[in-house]
């Protein structure tokens, strides 16, 4: 009885380190993807404070939800506390939980505002869903994960901000040459190999390592940097900004 119950109290602490564990790799998703947006406001001139709805954070926002929701529903996580965008999302707009399986109508409902609110298509969608269904068996596999797109998505952003600097400065209404400049640029970030710049290297490195170990493809890179970069340049600009 005894032995029973000491397995029962070790199999509690081993869940709860990894709830906790988990809700810490939420929170600090929150954090990274809010300090690219300080560091994408400051290229474009922008006040940190000023925020637009259906702009760069709320779509960021969304893609942490969409994330969550995948992860909740392939692996069967039911505890909200863990998940903190899907668990504001899931409440404010009131999303029914679907065959009693947390996740499933939430990633639905999220989807349609992504490709609805920011025009994002199923290929994008159908992408996240295979890098996380082939990385992510167990929930001790999406805290690793996690880590991962964290560390993608933060040099990734960094990276070709740096890269597009002045480039980026270009009117928003010509979206077909940024799209095409964002295109050059994540193409050499995957496959130029003559980079100069020490740190430029460095990060250029990170970038493939992270995309190989998480599958996401060169064509959704530039699809996930372009949209940022678009609602990037839609932010309202501090009103002496005469440019």
């Amino acid at each position: 009885m005894a032995k029973n119950l000491q397995g029962g109290s070790k199999f509690f602490t081993l869940r709860y380190s990894l709830f906790t564990f988990f809700l810490y790799l939420c929170t600090r998703f929150i954090n990274i993807h809010q300090e690219i947006m300080g560091f994408w406001n400051k290229i474009f001139g922008r006040k940190e404070s000023e925020q637009k709805v259906g702009g760069m954070e709320d779509f960021m926002t969304l893609i942490r939800v969409y994330f969550q929701a995948a992860m909740a529903a392939d692996l069967g996580i039911t505890n909200l506390a863990a998940l903190p965008d899907l668990r504001v999302f899931k409440t404010t707009l009131k999303v029914p939980t679907v065959n009693n399986k947390l996740g499933v109508g939430e990633r639905s409902r999220c989807k349609n505002m992504l490709k609805s609110m920011y025009g994002m298509d199923d290929d994008f969608f159908r992408e996240i869903d295979s890098s996380l269904r082939k990385r992510c068996k167990k929930v001790q596999d999406a805290q690793t994960y996690l880590i991962q797109f964290q560390g993608y998505t933060q040099e990734l952003m960094m990276l070709t901000g740096n890269l597009m600097k002045y480039k980026l400065r270009l009117p928003g209404f010509m979206k077909k040459v940024l799209y095409g400049m964002t295109e050059k640029t994540v193409d050499e970030i995957f496959n130029k190999n003559d980079f100069t710049d020490p740190a430029v290297l460095k990060s250029v490195v990170a970038v493939r390592q992270y995309a190989q170990r998480l599958g996401f493809s060169q064509k959704w890179t530039t699809n996930f940097v372009y949209k940022v970069v678009m609602l990037a340049k839609k932010e309202p600009r501090p009103s002496g900004d005469e440019k």
